[in-house]
């Protein structure tokens, strides 16, 4: 089942990405177990030490939620080898009907071709003209005719070439076989099969007919396979055994990959319009085939925001994708989604907050790790308690989920916002929680710096003012476009 990501927003603090950790372990705990955390940036510091602290891994980094290739529900025909009969590729083709065509590849897994009905049929046409074997692997031709070897001089022979000969009275016996290239079908003619014999052709057939015991006596070169079938499906049959590598399509090739767009494949596919298109994977690798058709109706990424709703601090492709629930405890602000969706947003001080509340309603306790981590993000939020958006709430969540995990809030907010800024660069430390807002026409951003030691942060204020118009500059130039 596709996952459904739940994602806090851009530069991520530790409340977003404990949120993220948080609800997906609540809706797993229910039974949802398609729910992904995810974060879509670099984890701060601050927020790395309290995952390490409680043992945590970082959230799947996700950067964008557009509509991709991976999301359709494409074709996933047989991926053939190039050496395979253009007999097996026919069935394959006729066993499903919907499909425009089959991949074939190269030996390690990428694409050298697609084989089509056109392709097999134009073959088929091309036989007209054409009545020779050329090269064709011997285990091909036993399997086409479903036949076998009967002779010794057959087991030294690993190709079969030359002109297809039926047999033909013996009457007009002074024009068979002209030369030893030839692959000669007969049934039960035995002036034939000696006369074949004699000439060394290359190859013949029996249909329906073993070999006298006079004639095993001729010492021969000629490969003999016999095949239940008669002459005239014998004649068919023989030429579909060519590998599909000669015949299939190679050049102009248009492909897609797992991660392009929905957007830029509908481009392409207007642009040239062919029946199908494979698709490849990240290590070029077959997965499957693409139609039109699959394009009608995309699979949305499915997507739970936390500790956000402002489109400008979420996942780039928001807008194609399908919002399922927004938990925050931010001001409401722009997003729009096409279906009503499950919406709590309360004044607290930290998301977690919030959801230690849904646990609570759904009667369940986070884990001893989980809890904790969930207090240090209150604590982390509320700056200690001493945030001006800090309620009696988050307090009182803080000090259970502290008696929880059987930790100290005052000795872990202290760990957390001591270790946190050490020996960080200005950028560091503004990019640590930066947040982007869109007010009223106005572009602008905020960035939070917590620490317990304010004076020797005021003594780095020039480096941070310095830095601020380097962010503000370059803001300025990317949302000029």
């Amino acid at each position: 089942m596709d996952p459904i990501y739940v994602t806090g927003h851009r530069n991520p603090d530790t409340d977003s990405i404990v949120a993220a950790i948080a609800y997906a372990s609540l809706r797993n705990a229910l039974g949802d177990r398609e729910y992904t955390a995810a974060c879509l940036g670099r984890v701060s510091d601050e927020t790395q030490l309290v995952l390490n602290h409680f043992g945590f891994a970082p959230p799947t980094l996700i950067t964008n939620v557009y509509t991709q290739v991976q999301d359709l529900d494409f074709d996933k025909p047989p991926i053939l080898s190039a050496a395979v009969t253009v007999d097996l590729a026919w069935n394959e083709l006729q066993k499903r009907k919907d499909l425009r065509g089959i991949p074939i590849a190269n030996d390690d897994g990428t694409l050298l071709g697609m084989i089509s009905r056109e392709d097999i049929a134009s073959y088929n046409m091309e036989l007209n003209n054409s009545c020779v074997l050329n090269h064709v692997p011997l285990f091909n031709l036993l399997s086409v005719l479903e036949g076998k070897v009967i002779n010794e001089a057959g087991e030294y022979l690993d190709t079969v070439s030359g002109e297809v000969v039926l047999a033909i009275p013996e009457s007009r016996s002074s024009t068979m076989f002209p030369t030893r290239d030839c692959v000669v079908i007969c049934g039960n003619q035995p002036d034939m099969i000696r006369q074949a014999l004699e000439k060394n052709v290359n190859c013949m057939v029996l249909c329906c007919t073993e070999l006298a015991p006079e004639l095993k006596e001729i010492e021969t070169s000629t490969c003999i396979i016999y095949t239940p079938y008669d002459a005239y499906k014998a004649t068919r049959l023989i030429f579909q055994s060519t590998p599909i590598g000669r015949i299939c399509t190679t050049k102009d090739l248009v492909c897609f990959h797992l991660a392009d767009q929905v957007d830029h494949v509908k481009e392409v596919v207007l642009k040239y319009r062919k029946p199908c298109y494979p698709i490849l994977d990240e290590n070029d690798k077959i997965v499957g085939i693409l139609t039109r058709y699959h394009l009608m109706r995309p699979r949305r990424k499915r997507i739970v925001l936390v500790d956000h709703n402002e489109a400008t601090q979420s996942v780039p492709g928001l807008e194609e994708a399908d919002i399922l629930e927004i938990i925050d405890h931010h001001r409401l602000a722009d997003i729009q989604t096409t279906n009503p969706i499950f919406v709590r947003n309360e004044p607290v001080g930290s998301t977690n907050t919030i959801i230690a509340s849904m646990f609570q309603d759904k009667g369940l306790i986070p884990s001893e790790n989980l809890a904790g981590m969930m207090a240090a993000a209150i604590l982390s939020d509320t700056v200690m308690f001493k945030s001006p958006t800090c309620t009696v709430r988050d307090i009182r969540c803080a000090e259970r989920m502290a008696r929880i995990a059987n930790v100290s809030l005052d000795a872990l907010g202290k760990k957390i916002f001591s270790e946190s800024v050490e020996g960080k660069t200005a950028e560091e430390l503004l990019y640590t929680d930066y947040k982007e807002f869109h007010i009223a026409g106005h572009d602008l951003a905020v960035s939070q710096i917590t620490c317990l030691d304010s004076a020797s942060m005021l003594s780095r204020k020039e480096d941070l003012l310095e830095q601020m118009t380097v962010i503000s500059e370059k803001t300025m130039f990317h949302s000029s476009f």
